[in-house]
């Protein structure tokens, strides 16, 4: 069999009837309007990209039927995009093909072919670009993926999206197993996504819907990867219903929400998910399976056929352009709003779940206290991610001498919580394991975690008092030996005139604080809080005398890159003798 479920043969649409998997294998010959129709409405044909691809070709039919009369081409063009509508590939490939009316049919079908031909090639570049994302923030082992509804070649036309990623996380040797739900009412996940995986010798287990969340709580999946039929212009996704809901219980696991769809399926045209129209299905789909009732006759349905995810639930979007929308924004900018869920009213609430340091199983790993839930091991949520990339900065900061023996510390803000290095460690050899998550609030660490670094409190004082999501305290030497310059207690040194400046957010001066130093870092941490509180505009970057400097920001990143301007702004001191150019060097002297 082919890789591709559609082809166009001798004047009519050939695709593989979806109705009949997986007992039995059945082609479909699609030659009218009222056919193509028929077949998308009934689901022989489904899944976003797939639809798209057989309305256009049904515009073709429509061109080759009523050739030279454009208006009543128009007209079942305009039947077609309205048979589905919450999938905007469907009246996007309609009016791709249709826009080629006036080359005559020929014309229509040679662009309906060409989105034929352009479907396999994005779906593979876009499986390929989610593959690379799911290893950059899941462990370096083979996985444990779960998957909704179906989104293979059968939705797609050829290769997948979600699923396509996992077959490419599968040719990488990096998929352990696939959890499949059966995706009711319609089983598309038992019935198609299940007989795909089987034909591409993928490890799976099927599971009911309901299952799904249970699963992730036990510590059995590592990331969700599903589709979309609409991603809005805020970066919410309609898609099979069901969605919504595992999207919620990721966000409560801490667990990865990969969404893979191609550009196609953006409509940047809808600002958000509550404008999208969410097709209902007909009541027989639920209240009966194979003509025989599984509901007292007359009963009442809510039988939508897709759900709305919000944004902030989605850690990735990945298209065949790459990551267009995430909530780790690299630099873990998002790592504080992914682990956050909505709460009833829409407000925020701390997202929970089980924390990542033992494996399930173990008799004496520490359990959940809300659940009971023996802790998992090798997550790949936020927390985990945070942690690989704190580490990641850690040894680069420290090839560079910035954090010699086992000095300096760095921290990820986790919702009310931070997850920071540990203490007496190496930061040449740090791992995501080294973390310790602690309280925002108080500063008291996760029970069970080994010590918390020792200048915690100045970390969790930033967080208190600014709205920074990282920060990283170093001791370069040039800023360290400029601090020593400071005068006793709290004071200020002030640099003007050096384009580095702009990096700490200033334009021509900028008044850099300097904390003394102590030996209770709860007193320092008190200090800076009282600093940051009083100046809420200051600099995002301070001195604690004859010690180093923090910084902090929006992104680890950032926090780091701050950093790196304060040291070159201190080296350029020492090399000048001049903290303020284009002052006279007396004057530096009184500026302090």
């Amino acid at each position: 069999m082919g890789e591709s479920s559609i082809s166009w043969d001798r004047g009519a649409v050939v695709v593989i009837d979806q109705r009949a998997l997986p007992g039995e294998l059945r082609w479909l010959r699609i030659s009218t309007v009222d056919e193509v129709i028929e077949a998308i409405a009934t689901l022989a044909v489904r899944g976003a990209p797939a639809i798209g691809v057989t309305g256009a070709f049904g515009v073709a039919l429509a061109a080759f039927a009523h050739e030279g009369d454009d208006a009543a081409v128009t007209a079942e063009a305009r039947r077609i995009a309205a048979v589905r509508p919450t999938a905007v590939n469907l009246s996007w490939a309609v009016a791709r093909a249709l826009a080629r009316l006036p080359g005559g049919a020929r014309a229509v079908l040679a662009e309906a072919q060409a989105l034929l031909a352009q479907d396999g090639r994005v779906n593979r570049a876009a499986a390929e670009r989610a593959a690379d994302l799911v290893q950059r923030v899941c462990p370096d082992r083979p996985l444990r993926v779960l998957t909704h509804c179906n989104t293979g070649r059968l939705a797609t036309t050829s290769f997948g999206t979600a699923l396509g990623a996992i077959r490419v996380l599968a040719a990488r040797e990096a998929i352990e197993s696939v959890l499949v739900d059966e995706t009711r009412p319609l089983l598309q996940g038992a019935r198609l996504t299940a007989w795909e995986l089987a034909e591409a010798g993928i490890a799976h287990r099927l599971t009911i819907d309901a299952a799904a969340a249970w699963a992730m709580a036990t510590g059995q999946v590592d990331c969700v990867l599903v589709g979309a039929d609409r991603i809005t212009a805020d970066g919410a996704v309609a898609n099979k219903i069901g969605t919504y809901a595992l999207a919620l219980a990721a966000a409560r696991h801490r667990i990865p929400f990969v969404v893979v769809a191609p550009e196609s399926t953006r409509d940047p045209g809808t600002a958000t998910g509550a404008q999208i129209v969410v097709e209902q299905r007909a009541a027989a789909e639920i209240t009966e399976i194979a003509g025989v009732p599984t509901a007292p006759e007359g009963t009442a349905v809510f039988n939508p056929a897709f759900d709305v995810t919000p944004p902030d639930l989605i850690t990735a979007v990945v298209t065949e352009n790459g990551v267009v929308y995430s909530t780790l924004d690299d630099g873990l900018a998002g790592a504080r709003s992914a682990g956050i869920a909505a709460g009833p009213e829409g407000g925020p609430v701390a997202a929970g779940g089980v924390r990542t340091a033992v494996g399930v199983g173990d008799d004496t790993a520490p359990r959940d206290g809300t659940s009971g839930i023996p802790a998992r091991d090798g997550g790949c949520g936020p927390e985990v991610v945070a942690g690989q990339r704190i580490a990641g900065i850690a040894r680069s900061l420290y090839a560079r001498g910035w954090m010699p023996g086992t000095a300096g510390n760095i921290s990820v803000r986790l919702g009310e919580d931070a997850l920071i290095t540990g203490s007496g460690l190496s930061k040449g050899e740090l791992r995501a394991a080294d973390m310790v998550r602690v309280r925002v609030a108080d500063s008291v660490a996760a029970a069970g975690a080994r010590r918390a670094s020792a200048e915690t409190a100045i970390h969790t004082a930033i967080y208190r008092a600014t709205e920074a999501t990282a920060v990283v305290h170093v001791h370069p030497p040039y800023a360290t030996a400029l601090s020593a310059d400071a005068g006793p207690g709290p004071d200020v040194l002030r640099f003007s005139g050096y384009e580095l400046i702009k990096g700490l957010g200033a334009a021509v001066s900028v008044g850099v604080p300097v904390v003394s130093n102590h030996a209770d870092v709860a007193r320092i941490g008190a200090e800076v809080e009282a600093l940051l509180r009083a100046d809420p505009q200051g600099p995002p970057v301070l001195f604690i005398a004859g010690h180093g400097i923090t910084a902090w920001g929006a992104s680890l990143a950032q926090a780091r890159d701050r950093a790196e301007c304060l040291e070159a702004l201190c080296e350029l001191v020492r090399l000048t003798g001049r903290r303020e150019i284009g002052v006279l060097s007396g004057a530096e002297e009184g500026s302090k």
